[in-house]
């Protein structure tokens, strides 16, 4: 019974009214409500499950840590868990990238960890101005949801004066516009009304934007902007880094560097755990400037080392990512082929693929119907007019292929109805 749930739970709720269910246990890329039922995920929980529900090598790691009576909550205090997380990240992460960056353990959400970014770069630069970009989502707290685009969110109430500009994202006014010489144009000209911004913060490809994809081109000449132009460049990889695009860093095949990159959902292997990497000269913060009870989370350290031990200790998760990236742009290519509704458009990278079908409701109606099949999938864009494919990097190819025909008849069941 889902009584209790429409009795005290808030009407804030959202993905309990898409997908009806109550949900009892999960491993890998299968989902099991308390009847039995089984359903394959393409949601990841919004891609904080890159390893799949319940991965062997994070809950053995973590029941051996409770057995041992090890300390769950430790504010930013140091812990044994904590040092470990540090040395395998440093050593497994950075080094091999030859990358030089300061940890901040900001408070669990992703939404904090952009808090701090823009906070700081506030700070490093003692400008307020922020450029972020259309169909940009980065939060939704008050300075997140100040960089955040949709106007479903974007309520004038809870908006504070903050100092952001928006600028158009690559390829938004059509798949031939360098929107990068705009964004210089309006930048270096004194009168364009445009204050010189401390930062530029951007996703590589904007997830709940639609999965709009930047071009590594573009990536490139933004950075070279904010470098000519003493600017710092913020990656927010929250949703689409921790080897959701193959490589760990999803700007990683751009070759840039980011000032302050956010990572959070999958680093912590499903647990709360959101963090920043800043390049150590900018680490400007005075101590307990920007605090949070919850960034001592030691049990996502304990999962995110057994994770990264398991996964990134060499290249057979990327490579089993490019793999997989074939078979499911392959197979949608096949339905975008197949139907004529609408002008279907076809847009990923690696594990993270949108299928846009322009008509209103449409994908709404196939992740609905998909549901009922036993698939798990949400929709993301502006119009909600983007199927959104976000399964786990460790999914089984036969329930890839399940999940993909699955797609297939739904977005079938929906076209006859609506004929």
């Amino acid at each position: 019974m889902m009584d209790i749930f429409n009795i005290l739970e808030s009407n804030v709720r959202s993905y309990s009214r898409s997908f009806p269910a109550v949900f009892k246990r999960a491993k890998n890329a299968l989902l099991y409500d308390d009847k039995g039922k089984k359903y394959i995920d393409f949601f990841s929980g919004a891609g904080s499950l890159n390893y799949g529900h319940n991965p062997s090598e994070m809950t053995t790691a973590l029941i051996d840590y409770l057995k041992d009576d090890g300390i769950c909550l430790s504010l930013d205090k140091m812990t044994c868990a904590k040092r470990a997380f540090l040395e395998k990240f440093s050593h497994i992460i950075l080094m091999p990238r030859n990358m030089e960056y300061k940890i901040q353990f900001t408070g669990p959400t992703g939404a904090n960890a952009i808090e701090a970014a823009l906070k700081l770069s506030r700070i490093v630069k003692k400008r307020r101005n922020v450029i972020a970009f259309t169909n940009g989502y980065h939060g939704l707290s008050q300075g997140a949801l100040s960089i955040t685009s949709n106007s479903f969110y974007r309520n004038d109430i809870f908006l504070q004066d903050s100092k952001v500009t928006f600028m158009p994202y690559d390829k938004y006014f059509c798949k031939d516009s360098d929107t990068s010489v705009y964004l210089r144009k309006m930048l270096e000209d004194p009168s364009s009304g445009i204050d010189l911004p401390s930062a530029i913060i951007l996703e590589t490809i904007q997830a709940e934007g639609g999965v709009n994809v930047a071009c590594r081109e573009w990536l490139r000449k933004i950075q070279q902007i904010c470098t000519d132009l003493d600017i710092l460049m913020i990656i927010d990889d929250i949703q689409v880094g921790n080897g959701r695009t193959g490589p760990f860093f999803s700007f990683e095949d751009a070759e840039i560097h980011p000032d302050i990159i956010a990572l959070s959902k999958s680093i912590g292997g499903g647990l709360p755990m959101s963090l920043l990497l800043i390049k150590p000269e900018y680490d400007q913060w005075r101590s307990g400037e920007h605090t949070g009870t919850f960034r001592g989370n030691n049990m996502a350290f304990v999962a995110s080392s057994a994770l990264l031990s398991s996964y990134w200790n060499d290249d057979r998760l990327t490579a089993e990512v490019y793999r997989k990236s074939k078979i499911l742009r392959n197979e949608l290519q096949k339905i975008v082929n197949k139907y004529t509704v609408g002008n279907i458009e076809l847009r990923g990278k690696g594990l993270i693929y949108g299928l846009q079908i322009p008509e209103k409701d449409y994908c709404r109606s196939a992740s609905m119907e998909a549901f009922k099949k036993g698939l798990v999938i949400e929709t993301a864009g502006g119009h909600n007019d983007v199927l959104k494919f976000l399964p786990p990097l460790t999914i089984e190819d036969e329930l890839l292929s399940t999940g993909l025909r699955i797609i297939d008849e739904s977005i079938e069941s929906v076209m006859k109805r609506k004929i």
